[in-house]
């Protein structure tokens, strides 16, 4: 290459540094200011089949937690599937009442575990009383849809039946989860409905992974830049259902957002924040519901992108999500009003 065509070659990869850097500060600058945080600075790589198994390889084990009363259990699994594993936490000095909460862990279908939410499950156990049954459903790729979702369907169905043992009122089971975990927990709702074995007294879901679609539309409005982005976001749905998300259609119950009549379904509160790629599913999500007659609470936190709380857990805007998603729970499950989410 001669002398004047490195120059030229070095003039435009200057040019375009200087664009993804100002284009990333731009970005970073739309934050909330409490939720500003410096790794948000460097761009975060997409997820692919080899980083996904090489967070797996480097996940660590987190020590059970000693704040509340722990126990592990298998469930009846699927028909022909192994038994699902489920972590349940209670207060140390047992329930306050006799509600329960499913909980469902994110990771984009295709990473996180169960223990990685000890400390949520915890903290929710101990500041509302009740018992959290946490869900360790099998991971895609390796198990596409519907396997997960059976997963949590086989827990939910042992929770109910198991409630008399458990002391927890069969009416009064919540389901919840945040990111594919909430999405998981809103078809969990639809797929409880239509079979009536045991109907989830409500959904709580933070910032939702809800509609395979948002992977097939190319302008995203500046959302999706932290955290989850949209190339991460379409290896997780390309996992989950087998093959990358077309248009047309998508199994039955696979795709929460895709369902025409969500008539009957479990009252709902849904939060997440305005820079999340998920914020338009969200919203939309919860206008319809509404409109279907289902009650839903949509909050939004101005500037927050995906999962923020988790890393600003002490900003305020970080706190009132927090307050406001368990005072829905508490409404949600009737319960009465005891302490704050001060520490969730």
């Amino acid at each position: 290459m001669n002398t004047r065509r490195r120059t030229e070659w070095g003039v435009a990869l200057g040019v375009l540094a200087a664009w993804i850097y100002t284009r990333r500060a731009c970005s970073y600058a739309s934050l909330h200011p409490e939720l500003r945080h410096p790794l948000l600075r460097v761009r975060h790589p997409a997820f692919t089949r080899g980083l996904v198994s090489l967070t797996r390889r480097l996940s660590r084990s987190v020590p059970d937690p000693s704040d509340v009363k722990f126990e592990r259990r298998l469930v009846p699994g699927p028909t022909g599937a192994p038994d699902v594993p489920v972590l349940l936490y209670s207060p140390l000095a047992g329930p306050r009442d006799a509600a329960a909460l499913l909980y469902i862990h994110g990771g984009g279908f295709v990473s996180g575990s169960a223990q990685d939410y000890h400390l949520q499950c915890g903290r929710f156990a101990n500041r509302l009383g009740l018992l959290v049954v946490n869900v360790e459903y099998r991971l895609a790729p390796e198990t596409p849809f519907p396997g997960p979702l059976e997963d949590c369907y086989a827990a939910l169905k042992w929770l109910r039946n198991q409630a008399a043992e458990l002391g927890v009122d069969p009416t009064r089971i919540a389901v919840a989860g945040d990111s594919a975990g909430a999405g998981l927990a809103a078809a969990l709702a639809q797929l409880a409905h239509d079979r009536g074995e045991v109907r989830p007294a409500f959904q709580l879901l933070l910032y939702p992974m809800l509609d395979d679609r948002t992977v097939l539309r190319k302008d995203h409005g500046g959302r999706g830049e932290f955290v989850w982005t949209p190339g991460s976001n379409g290896l997780g749905w390309a996992s989950y259902l087998g093959r990358p998300p077309v248009w047309e259609d998508a199994p039955a119950y696979a795709v929460p957002a895709r369902r025409d009549d969500l008539q009957g379904l479990a009252p709902a509160w849904i939060g997440v924040g305005t820079l999340d790629l998920f914020y338009p599913e969200d919203r939309e999500y919860a206008h319809r519901l509404n409109e279907a007659g289902v009650p839903c609470e949509f909050f939004e936190v101005e500037g927050a992108y995906h999962a923020s709380e988790h890393f600003r857990p002490h900003a305020s805007v970080s706190q009132e999500f927090l307050d406001r998603s368990l005072k829905a729970l508490r409404r949600g499950l009737g319960m009465s009003e005891v302490g704050d989410a001060s520490s969730l």
